[in-house]
């Protein structure tokens, strides 16, 4: 926000940074990270460790002095150990040279955005979305151009593709989808992918499919499938992901791009630009995830579930809340029926009253204002205690309601 700025800088700082808003989620978190009576569940990441493998395979690396430059796409073995992981999960034929190593998942958006993006470009994205999205189309020039999804009162949440497709204009460069959806946990139908690749295809625009959440689907309907299973190597694809959720390693910051067939020595050179690559180290400890960390994602999946079904029956109990039961993610999205003033304020309000730390809706954009998001990548007993100091919460709010309608 401009108002962040000192006056005698404001004029010589980026317009573009100075009217980015700013990130509610952190807000929210920022009030209470080090209260150990906060239940939270705010921030998009599981409450396990990084395996115990993956955190020594980066300790022998330091041992090593593994700790120099490296190559700025990736070491070539990791960019293997990608090319097996996919062949592995979604039998799809991908090659090492197809894939680049960035900075975490968000760096991944970053360079995807970069590659293809000039001054005034449009990208359509379904909304309400992850907002560091959103925003990195804003830093690279681009316009962003929102379609919102449809929420249905029996708690199904659906994208109409016609109205996706009514929004490209003779500026758009591409379609932006992320499914398994944050925060929604609206999950993508294959159809509905073949459609899209069709008409991308047609239209000659580009894909960007982030697909970090593609294991966290459930009742054994996983993984979600990839676009990389109905496109191929000439598509105009780009697909985004990070070690950070499959593997619990959200600070490790490592994620990688998967583009066509021929573009590596361009994000080569936008890794060199931006970052100058991975560290080494880091990119040992995620050779092993990749080799061994299968079983670790079947059992942060599972229970996920549990926590799922734990939130989502108890909140879906209350006749004041819609839950849109989450097809995919690790994240529940639910409206509140008469909130009291913006949805910020009521994350703020739960947090200060019922010592549980949500996410506002309306940081993924004004189309999620009426809603909240918390995060069940957590133990099922935390669920239920989590569930035990919202629900009287929440139905103390709709007594509230009621007693104002009968006066």
């Amino acid at each position: 926000m401009s108002d962040v700025i000192p006056d005698s800088l404001r004029a010589f700082c980026s317009s573009r940074v100075q009217e980015m808003p700013d990130n509610q989620i952190v807000a929210v978190a920022d009030l209470a990270r080090h209260d150990a009576s906060v239940v939270r569940l705010w921030i998009g990441e599981g409450d396990l460790p990084t395996p115990d493998y993956v955190k020594q395979a980066a300790m022998d690396a330091l041992v090593q002095d593994d700790t120099r430059y490296s190559y700025s796409q990736g070491m070539p073995e990791l960019r293997q150990a990608l090319a097996d992981y996919h062949q592995r999960h979604w039998r799809v034929d991908v090659g090492p040279d197809r894939f680049c190593i960035s900075i975490g998942g968000m760096n991944a958006v970053v360079m995807a955005m970069q590659a293809i993006l000039d001054e005034g470009s449009e990208v359509i994205m379904p909304t309400p979305a992850w907002p560091n999205a959103r925003q990195v189309i804003e830093i690279v020039g681009g316009v962003n151009v929102s379609v919102p999804f449809d929420f249905h009162d029996d708690g199904r949440i659906e994208l109409d593709l016609d109205r996706l497709f009514t929004a490209v204009t003779d500026r758009t460069r591409a379609i932006f989808i992320n499914s398994p959806s944050n925060p929604t946990g609206w999950r993508m139908p294959l159809v509905d992918m073949e459609r899209l690749r069709d008409f991308c295809r047609e239209r000659d625009l580009w894909i960007v499919a982030d697909e970090v959440y593609n294991h966290f689907v459930y009742d054994g309907n996983g993984p979600a499938p990839s676009f990389l299973q109905i496109c191929g190597p000439g598509d105009k694809l780009l697909v985004t992901n990070t070690f950070s959720k499959n593997w619990c390693m959200t600070g490790w910051r490592a994620g990688w791009v998967v583009f066509p067939k021929g573009m590596d020595q361009l994000f080569a050179r936008l890794c060199q630009y931006n970052t100058t690559g991975v560290a080494p180290f880091i990119q040992r400890a995620c050779i092993e995830a990749l080799q061994r960390g299968d079983d670790f994602i079947a059992h942060q999946v599972a229970r996920c579930q549990a926590s799922r079904d734990v939130l989502v029956e108890g909140l879906a109990a209350l006749d004041n809340v819609t839950v849109f039961s989450p097809q995919g993610t690790f994240y529940l999205f639910f409206k509140v029926h008469g909130l009291e003033g913006s949805s910020l304020d009521m994350a703020k309000r739960i947090l200060r009253e019922a010592k549980v730390g949500v996410a506002p809706g309306s940081a993924f954009g004004p189309e999620g204002d009426a809603y909240l998001r918390i995060c069940f990548a957590i133990a099922p007993e935390l669920a239920s205690q989590a569930l035990e100091r919202l629900v009287p919460f929440l139905r103390a709010l709709e007594s509230r309601k009621s007693a104002a309608v009968a006066d």
